[in-house]
């Protein structure tokens, strides 16, 4: 009997779980399946879920409907440089967090941490107009410096860097090893699985943000791929296949950045949340 109760709660746990794999995905395959249909068969009174006729229309249409190869470029430079910049920034203020001690560090900590209760949302305008007064609008460096520092970022790497032996730093003291020389060459190679999850979360950040680039980037040779597609929408009418080709062009790279780090992923998830 208990077997029995065993089995059946096994089976309706995989069933539950396929069905959520399916409604998970269930959007994707819709929006790369839209992608490669004509008109007449979106708007077909029976769904189909494989293109009767696979056409590439919809892509060749996007790439003559807007400027949207500046716009992958604008976007493909935003987050690379956002991630790499960021890495390099969360890096060298969780070491000093974690491996230098000074007045006030936990203090500090603290109050860093705090700062992640205030919305995004709140300090938008005040560095939009300081970037307004700096000459920095429709620029990259406008873009990417105002986001460079993220506080989880710091907060993960430090958490991470507690669990590394201090005695592998005071070796490297000892042996004449100056604090910048043990960041680069002993602190970020041990931190690359945790470095790793941060590099997927910021470059997918940047990628799919819309609201700040909308306001910074107020040229059209300088907008972002996700602001690129949303002025694909008419006022009265949306072309869906191509909406769904552009939609296929943000997601791709998202994939395939996942995809290069993914073994670091869960370990680094593990690994900067627990440290103490």
């Amino acid at each position: 009997m208990v077997a029995t109760t065993a089995n059946w709660q096994k089976t309706g746990f995989f069933v539950f779980l396929c069905i959520s794999v399916f409604c998970t995905l269930f959007p994707f395959i819709w929006m790369v399946s839209t992608s490669f249909k004509g008109p007449a068969e979106i708007f077909t009174q029976t769904p189909t879920f494989i293109p009767a006729e696979p056409t590439l229309d919809n892509f060749r249409n996007l790439l003559k409907a807007a400027s949207l190869g500046r716009s992958f470029m604008n976007s493909l430079i935003f987050a690379c440089g956002m991630t790499v910049l960021s890495l390099m920034c969360n890096a060298m203020a969780a070491y000093g967090f974690a491996k230098l001690s000074f007045p006030g560090r936990e203090k500090l900590f603290a109050l860093l941490l705090l700062t992640m209760m205030v919305p995004g949302q709140v300090t938008m305008m005040p560095v939009f107009l300081i970037l307004k007064s700096l000459g920095l609008l429709n620029t990259f460096t406008g873009l990417i410096v105002p986001g460079i520092a993220s506080v989880f970022g710091i907060f993960m790497l430090r958490q991470f860097m507690r669990d590394i032996p201090e005695e592998i730093l005071e070796a490297a003291r000892i042996d004449g090893c100056s604090e910048f020389r043990i960041f680069f060459s002993i602190m970020l190679p041990l931190c690359r699985p945790i470095l790793a999850t941060l590099a997927i979360f910021s470059f997918i950040g940047a990628w799919n943000e819309f609201f700040w680039p909308l306001i910074i980037m107020l040229r059209e040779d300088m907008q972002t791929l996700p602001v690129a597609l949303a002025n694909l929408n008419g006022q009265f009418n949306t072309d869906w296949g191509l909406l769904m080709a552009g939609s296929v062009l943000v997601v791709v790279p998202v994939i395939l950045v996942f995809l290069l780090a993914q073994k670091h992923y869960i370990k680094g998830i593990a690994a900067g949340g627990v440290k103490e």
